[in-house]
C-alpha cells in the first residue's frame, strides 16, 4: 500500500495533477486514513517520496559493477545518476526539494559514497594526483551529471545534450591528474552506460 501511494503521487507529479488528501486516494480503493497510517501525514509522504529517489538511485549504483579502470567506473556511476534521473523525472525534481526533510538523511548521503569511493580507487591506481580530495571530486562529477540532466529530464534542452559529459568528465579527470590520452578512452566507455541502459 505505502508503494501504491508513492507511485501515485510520482504519477500525479507527471501528469501535473493538484495532489492533495483525497485527489492522492482516489481511484486507489483505499481511504484517506492510509495516508496517516504509512506517513503519519501529508508531510510524511512528500519525505516518504523524496527518499525513494534516493533509495532508487542507490539501487541503480549498486548495478554499475566495478572494473579494472577506476575512471572507467567512476564515469559509469555519472552514466547511471542519468539514467536514474530520466527514468524517474518526478523523483528526480522532488529529490532537492528542500522543502521537506528526507526520512534518513544518511542513507541519502550514502549514494555520493559511491561516487567517492571510485575516486580514492583512482587515486590509487595512480589515475588522479595524490592528494585529490575524493569528496570534492565526487561532488564536482555529481554536479557535473545533475546539471545535464536538470536541462533535459525536466528542462528545454534535447536528450543529445548529454553528450557534453564526456568532454566535461574529461576535462575535470584530466584537472585532477589523470593523462588525457587515457582519460578519454576510460569516460567514453563508462559513458557508453547510459547508451545501453536507453535500449
Amino acid at each position: 500500500m505505502r508503494t501504491l501511494l508513492l507511485e501515485r503521487a510520482a504519477h500525479m507529479l507527471r501528469t501535473r495533477e493538484p495532489i492533495t488528501l483525497r485527489s492522492l486516494v482516489a481511484g486507489t480503493g483505499v481511504s484517506t486514513m492510509a495516508v496517516y497510517t504509512y506517513f503519519g501525514s501529508m508531510d510524511g509522504m512528500w519525505k516518504a517520496l523524496r527518499q525513494e529517489g534516493f533509495t532508487r538511485l542507490a539501487a541503480r549504483f549498486t548495478t554499475a559493477a566495478e572494473s579494472a579502470d577506476p575512471v572507467r567506473d567512476l564515469t559509469a556511476l555519472v552514466a547511471a545518476y542519468l539514467g536514474n534521473a530520466l527514468d524517474h523525472p518526478d523523483l528526480y525534481r522532488v529529490m532537492f526539494d528542500a522543502s521537506f526533510d528526507l526520512e534518513d538523511l544518511k542513507a541519502a548521503d550514502a549514494t555520493l559514497e559511491h561516487l567517492v569511493q571510485a575516486v580514492r580507487r583512482a587515486e590509487e591506481a595512480g589515475r588522479f594526483r595524490t592528494g585529490t580530495d575524493p569528496l570534492d571530486l565526487a561532488i564536482q562529477s555529481w554536479a557535473v551529471a545533475h546539471g545535464l540532466v536538470s536541462l533535459v529530464a525536466n528542462g528545454p534542452l534535447p536528450r543529445r545534450t548529454l553528450d557534453h559529459g564526456v568532454p566535461m568528465l574529461t576535462a575535470l579527470f584530466v584537472g585532477a591528474g589523470d593523462d588525457p590520452d587515457r582519460c578519454r578512452p576510460s569516460v567514453e566507455d563508462g559513458w557508453k552506460r547510459l547508451r545501453l541502459e536507453e535500449r
